[in-house]
């Protein structure tokens, strides 16, 4: 016990009270504009989209919500499988992960 002495630092990274912050913004960014969206994401507000996801999987919603690293809500979703046989599922409300998604278009005026 004598060896774990109050006041002693022994994790990782910088020692409590440091200069080395945990989180928040980066030193110096308050002052920097803050970066658009690749895509503008608001004129498809309560349209209904396709969005194509890496694996294949495919749904169409009403776009409610998104965010700037492309997190998505869609109402009223439909899951749309074609292996091994066309095959559709309502999912209702759902969060769609930006990272995963490769296509996103609005279903009005295109085809599969």
């Amino acid at each position: 016990m004598a060896d774990r002495a109050r006041g002693t630092f022994r994790g990782r990274g910088a020692p409590r009270g440091g200069s080395a912050s945990r989180g928040g913004a980066p030193p110096g960014s308050a002052d920097k504009p803050r970066r658009e969206a690749i895509l503008d994401l608001s004129k498809y507000q309560d349209e209904r989209i396709r969005v194509k996801f890496t694996g294949g999987r495919q749904v169409t919603g009403v776009l409610k919500g998104y965010d700037q690293l492309l997190n998505l809500v869609l109402d009223d979703v439909q899951e749309e499988r074609q292996e091994p046989t066309p095959h559709t599922r309502a999912l209702g409300l759902a969060v769609l992960r930006g990272p995963t998604i490769t296509i996103l278009s609005p279903v009005d005026g295109s085809e599969v």
